[in-house]
């Protein structure tokens, strides 16, 4: 009976699950500049939107929110892997010492589709306009996995 319950355990959630990383919704983690939750969401075979709820430790308590629109080239690299480039455009809203601050990102970078699990790992570059309080540039960087859900 153990052995049964243990089986519906472990196979009946992942029987929901979608191999496929260009589909669906995924959720997982950020590291980096800043570090937090990250998401993705897709609207069409190369586009996606994705977003963070990220912690700076770079400007100690800052919280970051962002949204970008995602273009995905999945034929720039041949390799028997899946190793799609992206660009994209989005914005992204921080709040540091009781300031908030708004500004356009343009990130950029690379993922990694494996084959045979639901899973993406990524690295992105955002270059950052920000736009209140101040003018000024900034950017982004860093490394990911998301988990798909069919």
């Amino acid at each position: 009976m153990r052995r049964v319950l243990l089986f519906f355990v472990l196979c009946v959630p992942l029987s929901f699950v979608a191999l496929a990383q260009d589909s669906g919704f995924g959720i997982g983690v950020l590291l980096g500049e800043p570090t937090g939750i990250s998401a993705k969401g897709w609207v069409s075979q190369q586009n996606a939107i994705d977003g963070g709820l990220a912690y700076s430790f770079r400007a100690k308590g800052s919280f970051h929110i962002h949204a970008d629109f995602l273009w995905h080239f999945p034929d720039v690299i041949e390799s028997k892997e899946r190793i799609p480039l992206f660009v994209g455009i989005g914005g992204r809203i921080a709040i540091r010492k009781g300031t908030g601050i708004f500004g356009v990102r343009i990130p950029f970078g690379c993922a990694w589709w494996m084959r045979n699990a639901p899973i993406e790992i990524f690295a992105e570059f955002a270059p950052i306009l920000e736009l209140a309080p101040a003018t000024e540039l900034s950017a982004n960087v860093g490394i990911g996995a998301r988990f798909y859900f069919k």
